[in-house]
């Protein structure tokens, strides 16, 4: 999507993206190398009750879908960071998640007229509608 398309109190949806065992243990063992990511039998004694993703990868999985679906071809180049972030539930394999953006702030930045600057809400859900991310965004857009 290009800039002028998003605009202030948008709902957007994306996905579905099917979260793999292999997939979990892969990311888990070279960025998260935390038992309850990458031990299958250990993560089922834990306080989990079986194995999650990392946060981190439940990040990556909705920049994915948003990329996919929203980011590509558009003006986007950057993001000055992130208000919050939070994972109120973990992410399990074979969860399928549904990512929602809802568009907080669409706007011509005052002191650069070249930018854009679009502050979002991501939150992705798992297939009973549990939320396993929310995170609030802000990405710029050079429109010339």
């Amino acid at each position: 999507m290009k800039f002028a398309e998003f605009h202030t109190g948008q709902v957007l949806h994306a996905g579905p993206y099917a979260v793999s065992e292999a997939e979990v243990l892969d990311f888990a063992k070279q960025w998260d190398p935390q038992w309850f990511h990458t031990d299958p039998e250990a993560a089922a004694r834990g306080p989990f009750d079986g194995l999650i993703a990392s946060g981190w990868h439940t990040c990556g999985i909705a920049m994915r879908l948003a990329a996919d679906a929203f980011l590509a071809g558009s003006e986007s180049y950057a993001s000055p960071g992130l208000a919050y972030i939070k994972w109120p539930h973990p992410v399990r394999p074979s969860d399928v998640l549904r990512l929602r953006l809802t568009v907080f702030d669409s706007r011509i930045s005052k002191s650069n007229p070249s930018l854009g600057i679009l502050r979002w809400r991501w939150q992705l859900h798992n297939a009973a509608d549990t939320e396993v991310l929310d995170l609030e965004a802000t990405s710029l857009f050079k429109l010339f």
